[in-house]
């Protein structure tokens, strides 16, 4: 079921919402209800090659039987989500899904992602900064940003090359694209879409860039980072008020879940608790499980392509019905 319909055309830019004479700054406010008018929204949140290597299977795994996401009227990609959501919105989940598939040995495309085995002292100190935080203030964040731009970290330019190899394009293909990334040093929230004038690769990298793992990317005149380090890993604020919004997360949103990565115990419970009170109708899915010191590993990719198959076989009725 390919989401083709006079609502589709529809797509509600977030015209207004920035706070910064760049267009790019928009803060995290529910009650801004960014998603309003929209039929249908898609967020891919992040983790790590493990979880690219799950979204695409599952996302793949649906549009085979007829369930086509790609034509949401609004995805938002966030860390490994962006990478996902670039290579939905470009038509190619089925190229790159062949390329998963090939396990003879691990997949060019996604062993280039994996960051080096072992980290300098500047790398781990940025690292350990952002595994450690419990919040997502202002100043925690400009700490991991500045420990971000001082790791020696590979260049820039090497995440922006591996990541337009893996989008497979170097276009915005669609409006609905949103990409999170985060200000190293404002702490602000950043959204690149196809207006913002930034290449779709570049986009991708920022909205990737762990800190310690991968350098911050040149965004306009801002050096910018991974948008889980934001105190969310799926910006679901940009949906609220929507119709419906799938989530692909890899967390299932329990409300014992413990903090880190800059977000406290139970903060994705009430950001979706936040989200449904908007009025939206939710669809969420995370891996059946998961290894959270594997989530950079390409040996842990055939675990993920099986789990995704899996799941999107039993999940498909459910979620034809939901986006009926």
């Amino acid at each position: 079921m390919a989401i083709a319909s006079p609502r589709t055309a529809f797509l509600a830019p977030l015209t207004g919402a920035s706070t910064s004479t760049d267009g790019l700054a928009v803060p995290r406010d529910f009650g801004a209800r960014h998603g309003e008018g929209l039929h249908l929204g898609l967020s891919l949140g992040g983790g790590g090659i493990f979880f690219v290597a799950w979204q695409v299977t599952y996302l793949h795994e649906m549009a085979k039987r007829g369930i086509d996401l790609s034509g949401a009227q609004r995805i938002v990609g966030t860390s490994a989500g962006s990478m996902t959501a670039a290579v939905l919105q470009n038509d190619a989940i089925g190229r790159f899904d062949k390329q998963l598939a090939v396990m003879a040995r691990i997949p060019a495309l996604v062993a280039r992602l994996a960051p080096a085995s072992e980290f300098s002292p500047s790398q781990q100190r940025a690292l350990d900064l952002f595994g450690a935080a419990t919040d997502a203030s202002p100043e925690t964040l400009r700490g991991i940003g500045g420990a971000a731009l001082a790791a020696a970290a590979p260049a820039p330019s090497v995440m922006e090359r591996n990541a337009g190899l893996v989008i497979l394009s170097r276009k915005w293909h669609s409006p609905a694209l949103h990409i999170t990334c985060v200000d190293t040093y404002t702490a602000e929230r950043c959204v690149i879409t196809r207006d913002s004038d930034i290449p779709i690769a570049r986009a991708v990298a920022a909205s990737s860039a762990i800190p310690g793992v991968f350098s911050p990317q040149p965004i306009g005149d801002r050096r910018c980072m991974d948008g889980g380090v934001s105190g969310s890993g799926t910006h679901l604020d940009l949906f609220a008020g929507a119709e419906r919004v799938v989530i692909l997360s890899l967390i299932d949103g329990s409300p014992t879940e413990v903090g880190g990565m800059t977000q406290a115990p139970g903060a994705f419970h009430a950001e979706i608790a936040e989200l449904r009170a908007s009025g939206s109708e939710l669809f969420l899915r995370s891996p059946e499980s998961m290894d959270i010191a594997r989530l950079m590993d390409p040996k842990a990719v055939p675990e993920a392509i099986a789990m995704a198959r899996r799941q999107a076989a039993a999940d498909a009725d459910a979620l034809r019905e939901f986006i009926a």
